[in-house]
């Protein structure tokens, strides 16, 4: 009896510790997980969006519900918010990104004509300015009144003083139009939308050309999950695109051809500079802080360490056009150095301060946004 006890007991005693084994294996498995997540380029905000979403059909994502479901609103007052890497990372990103759903090459951007700011004074277009700020100056203010007609001075001759003016006046605007929840009267580049069961902020993002991320942020949604049927949200009909001048270390952000802002870059250094032409973000090339090896030193690189190069954000990049052509390896992305802005010391790629590729990479849609480098 003894002996049957000592048995049951022994046998009761292995399965336990299977039952441990497994358990171990099974949190390995989960820290691993956790441990590489940071870099999933669709992962943002903390959370993957298709974790709290509702499912939606094929056909509802396909179909033009989202499209016909945008609509303006009555005049309302403006509501303002408070205020390079190497071919390594961007080709091992391409074997282990697999490329987004449902997106389709679009047509070459049309770019803003843009001619070289005058060093004389324009009188003619001193008068339009002061007449253009009168709108701003209203009551209510004309907004987009002032912003088209701004925008459209772009394209005409000014001082250099002159266009460095207009352009600040459009970022000003831009805070007002597009950086806040208010949808103005006659805008045709911001809608506002009704959520329906089921809807999908990577859905709705698709259809406009926009990252979802741009859509929380002037929403202010802190998660997917937030996103409510039969709520009202404001939302922008993209794409975004950028103009980069190497001559003035400048990147000028447009959504569709209405001006945005600039932001000033760090580009390619003499005998590695940053080939002009078009660019277009490739498919899965937005990553969150990845994983870089030097290829110089063959020194690998993670988010944690203090001398990490990258930023917080690699927006990847394929050449279609010019010395681009064909070219891989070239991205867009952060850097903790304040030094590097506003000078050729790259490989190549495009860097910017943290803060400002945060933003370009919330506009920029995979695919679908150009950005066209030019001396």
């Amino acid at each position: 009896m003894a002996r049957n006890r000592s048995s049951s007991y022994r046998s009761h005693h292995k399965r336990r510790r299977r039952w441990a084994y497994a358990i171990l294996a099974l949190l390995v498995i989960v820290a691993v997980k956790v441990r590489t997540r940071s870099f999933d380029p669709f992962f943002t905000f903390g959370r993957n969006e298709a974790e709290f979403t509702l499912p939606v059909s094929d056909s509802e994502v396909e179909s033009e519900s989202i499209l016909s479901r945008l609509k303006l609103i009555p005049e309302s007052n403006p509501e303002e918010i408070p205020e390079a890497a190497t071919e390594s990372v961007a080709e091992s990103a391409k074997d282990s990104i697999a490329a987004p759903t449902g997106l389709k090459p679009v047509p070459e951007w049309n770019l803003p004509e843009n001619p070289d700011a005058a060093f004389e004074y324009a009188p003619e277009s001193a008068a339009l300015i002061a007449e253009i700020m009168s709108y701003i100056d209203a009551k209510p203010p004309q907004i987009i009144e002032a912003r088209d007609r701004l925008n459209g001075m772009l394209s005409m001759p000014m001082s250099e003083k002159q266009s460095v003016f207009v352009k600040r006046q459009l970022s000003n605007l831009a805070e007002k139009w597009l950086f806040s929840k208010t949808v103005l009267p006659q805008d045709v580049l911001c809608s506002n939308y009704e959520v329906r069961p089921g809807d999908q902020l990577g859905a709705i993002g698709r259809k406009l050309k926009v990252p979802y991320e741009i859509i929380m942020r002037i929403n202010n949604i802190k998660t997917p999950k937030a996103l409510r049927a039969g709520e009202t949200i404001k939302v922008i009909n993209g794409p975004f695109h950028v103009l980069i001048h190497r001559s003035t270390f400048t990147m000028d952000l447009y959504l569709q051809n209405t001006f945005v802002r600039s932001f000033r870059v760090g580009l390619g250094q003499p005998g590695r500079e940053t080939p002009k032409g078009l660019w277009r973000v490739k498919p899965g090339g937005k990553l969150i802080s990845p994983i870089w090896t030097d290829p110089d030193t063959g020194k690998t690189y993670e988010a944690e360490d203090p001398d990490y190069p990258l930023g917080s954000r690699w927006i990847g990049l394929e050449g279609l056009k010019g010395a681009a052509e064909g070219r891989s390896g070239f991205a867009i992305h952060g850097t903790k150095k304040a030094e590097q802005i506003g000078k050729a010391d790259s490989r190549g790629c495009i860097r910017m301060h943290d803060k400002d590729v945060i933003l370009v990479y919330d506009l920029l849609m995979p695919q679908v946004s150009q950005v066209v480098v030019v001396e």
